[in-house]
């Protein structure tokens, strides 16, 4: 069995290691800014562990972070059991965010592609719907990106092929992006 130290080892070194990144992170942040200054909402979408960040994320930005303000446009993709349900019985998974994307995004919009491998093909349809509507897309993802990483506008690839240590960098990011925009709302 491993250690407790073991893995917070394992996730310190991962979190040295994200400091590589920081300039990634910070233009997705300036992205997300300057989406919801200009009228504009952040979609965000991920399976499993990255749909309950999504949840958090827009909770966080809807309700509050660290301050009381206004509220901010933000919608997780993830959350409405009804479209989740009769979308994947009726057309299928893999088109499962890209046809939310299609129903309520505009142009001025950003969509938040979560995937720890970069390769969930409803992740990466989702991208191309939003492209076709002119969205500017942020990718968050590990490993080698993936072909997520290919496709965004800006890509964050926490420094990791272990999906634990990847998702704990995603959360970091997240409220660290909801911070920002916190910030200057």
């Amino acid at each position: 069995m491993k250690t407790f130290i073991s893995e917070l080892e394992q996730h310190k070194a991962m979190m040295e290691r994200l400091a590589d990144c920081s300039d990634a992170i910070e233009a997705a942040g300036e992205l997300l800014i300057k989406t919801l200054k200009q009228g504009g909402k952040i979609l965000l979408c991920g399976n499993g562990g990255s749909a309950a960040d999504c949840q958090h994320i827009a909770a966080e930005l809807v309700v509050r972070y660290e301050k009381n303000r206004k509220a901010l446009a933000a919608i997780a993709l993830t959350t409405d059991s009804s479209i989740l349900t009769a979308h994947s019985n009726d057309f299928g998974f893999d088109t499962l965010y890209s046809r939310q994307v299609e129903a309520i995004a505009s142009g001025k919009d950003c969509l938040v592609a979560i995937s720890t491998s970069g390769k969930s093909k409803n992740i990466l349809n989702a991208v191309d719907a939003a492209r076709l509507k002119g969205m500017s897309v942020i990718g968050l993802t590990g490993c080698d990106g993936g072909e997520l990483s290919g496709k965004v506008t800006h890509s964050v690839i926490v420094p990791s092929n272990v999906t634990a240590r990847i998702q704990e960098a995603h959360i970091l990011i997240g409220h660290w992006w909801c911070g920002a925009i916190e910030g200057v709302n």
